[in-house]
C-alpha cells in the first residue's frame, strides 16, 4: 500500500524521531516515491531493495526521509557490526580525512603500518594484504592459493583445482560466479573460470572424494549467510581443516560476513578450533564507513607475492587504514563478540517462543539468523516493515535476523514484539 504521509514534523539531529505503532502501515511519503523513482530510472535494476529511503541512522536505528524509526535488522550485510555511525569511528574518519586519504601504493603512508600490525595480531596470522571489498579479498586469496598451487606443491601448470561448496556465495565478480551453483548468479555470464570443484556443503565424505593431487585449496564459509544462514553439522569444519593437512591442501576460510564477532566469536572458525592457512575478512572492517578488506596468511604464503603480481590504487590508503584501526579497537574494547553471542541467544529463544506453524526453523549463531519460514519470506519482511522492523530475505523462504553487535534488551524486545505481531498478522491474512 502506498500513500502520501505530509502530516509528520521535521525530525532534529540526534531526536528519536516517529516510531511506527504495532499494526501501522508502512506508508511512502510522497519524498520516498519521488526518491525511489529517481533510482528506479537512472539506477541499474540489480538489486530488489526494501522501500525504505534512510536518510539518517545511529546505532542500531534508522530514519526514513519522512521520520519515521525503524530497527536494522540487515545492518549491510554485516558491515554495521559496530553500528551505524559509530562516534569512535566517526571521529577517526575525520580526523584522518583532513590530513591524508590517497597515495596509492606507489609510495608509503603513516597509517598502514600501524594498521597492519593491529590487524595481524588480532587476527592470529604474520602477513596481510588489503585490499577494498570483499570479493577483491576473495579474489586475491585465490590468486595466492594457485600460485602456492604451482610453486610450493609442484601442480603442473594450469592444472590446479580449488573446491568450493554448494550453496556458496562469495561474491559476484567473475570468479566468483564461476564457483558458485546459484544460477541466478551465473545466468548470462559465461563462458565460467575454469579450476573449480563443488562438493555437497556439510558432507565431509564428498570433500574426501573430491581431493586430488590437484587439489590447491578449500575455500569454505564456516557458515552460509547469503544461502541462508546454515550452519554445517558439528564436527565438520574440524573434519575439512583436517582433510586438508593430510592431504597437503591450503584452507581458505571467508569469513566476510562471519568475522568480527558476528557469530559470538572473533570469527566463526573459532568456534571449531579451527585456524585456516588464508582468513578473508572485510565487511565490518571497514565500520560502515569505508570498504576495507584483506586476505591473512603466514610469512611462507604471503611472499609469494612479489611486486607486480597483485595489488589495489585504494587497498591500505590511509583513510581506510584509519577507519580500519578505529572500528577493530570498537569491536575488542566493546566486546562484540560477547554481545553478539548474548543478544543472538536472547532473539533466538524469544522467536522460538511463538511456536508458529509459519516457522519451520531457527538457525544460526550469535546475531546471524536464519528464520526458515513456510511462507516466503518477503511476505514477513513487509509485515515486518509496517511494525517498523527492516529485515530482508536470504533465500525464498528463509528470513536472516542480523542487527548490528551493539543491540541492546530494549531493542531486543522491541524485535520480539514486533516479530509477533508480523507473525500473527500474516495467519489473518488468507
Amino acid at each position: 500500500m502506498i500513500a502520501s504521509d505530509e502530516s509528520l514534523e521535521p525530525v532534529e539531529a540526534g531526536s528519536q524521531g516517529r516510531v511506527l505503532k504495532t499494526g501501522e502501515v508502512h506508508l511512502l511519503s510522497e519524498q520516498a516515491r519521488e526518491f525511489i523513482a529517481l533510482e528506479e530510472r537512472y539506477g541499474a535494476h540489480n538489486y530488489a531493495p526494501l522501500d525504505l529511503v534512510v536518510e539518517r541512522a545511529e546505532g542500531v536505528w534508522l530514519w526514513d526521509v519522512s521520520g519515521k524509526r525503524y530497527l536494522d535488522c540487515v545492518s549491510a550485510y554485516s558491515a554495521l557490526n559496530q553500528g551505524h555511525c559509530h562516534p569512535r569511528i566517526y571521529a577517526a574518519l575525520v580526523d584522518q580525512a583532513r590530513r591524508l586519504t590517497l597515495t596509492s601504493r606507489a609510495m608509503r603512508n603513516d597509517r598502514m603500518p600501524g594498521f597492519l600490525e593491529k590487524l595481524t595480531r588480532l587476527c592470529g596470522y604474520e602477513k596481510a594484504l588489503l585490499m577494498n571489498t570483499g570479493v577483491e579479498a576473495v579474489e586475491t586469496a585465490i590468486k595466492l592459493a594457485r600460485r602456492w598451487g604451482y610453486v610450493r606443491k609442484g601442480i603442473a601448470p594450469d592444472d590446479a583445482t580449488i573446491v568450493v561448496f554448494s550453496n556458496n556465495f562469495h561474491g559476484r565478480t567473475l570468479a566468483a560466479v564461476s564457483a558458485s551453483t546459484t544460477e541466478e548468479y551465473r545466468a548470462g555470464f559465461g563462458p565460467f573460470l575454469p579450476g573449480f570443484v563443488v562438493v555437497p556443503f556439510g558432507d565431509a565424505d564428498a570433500l574426501e572424494r573430491a581431493l586430488t593431487p590437484q587439489t590447491a585449496a578449500v575455500l569454505i564459509e564456516p557458515i552460509q549467510g547469503e544461502g541462508g544462514v546454515i550452519v554445517p553439522p558439528a564436527g565438520y569444519l574440524k573434519r575439512v581443516w583436517a582433510l586438508c593437512r593430510e592431504h597437503e591442501i591450503l584452507l581458505l576460510a571467508d569469513e566476510v560476513q562471519t568475522g568480527f564477532g558476528r557469530t559470538g566469536d572473533l570469527f566463526a572458525c573459532d568456534y571449531d578450533g579451527v585456524k585456516p592457512d588464508v582468513l578473508i575478512v572485510g565487511k565490518a572492517l571497514g565500520g560502515g564507513f569505508y570498504p576495507v578488506s584483506a586476505a591473512l596468511a603466514s610469512d611462507e604464503l604471503m611472499n609469494l607475492f612479489q611486486p607486480g603480481d597483485h595489488g589495489s590504487t585504494f587497498g591500505g590508503n590511509p583513510l581506510g587504514c584509519a577507519v580500519a584501526d578505529a572500528a577493530l579497537d570498537v569491536i575488542v574494547s566493546e566486546n562484540l563478540a560477547a554481545r553478539s553471542r548474548y543478544a543472538g541467544a536472547a532473539i533466538m529463544q524469544g522467536l522460538r517462543a511463538l511456536a508458529s506453524p509459519l516457522i519451520a526453523e531457527i538457525r544460526g549463531r550469535g546475531l546471524l539468523l536464519g528464520v526458515q519460514l513456510t511462507v516466503p519470506a518477503s511476505r514477513l519482511a513487509e509485515a515486518l516493515l509496517e511494525r517498523g522492523i527492516a529485515a530482508k530475505e536470504t533465500r525464498e523462504y528463509v528470513l536472516r535476523i542480523a542487527p548490528p553487535l551493539v543491540i541492546d534488551d530494549e531493542a531486543i524486545a522491541y524485535l520480539l514484539d514486533g516479530f509477533a505481531g508480523a507473525v500473527g498478522s500474516l495467519h489473518a491474512r488468507p
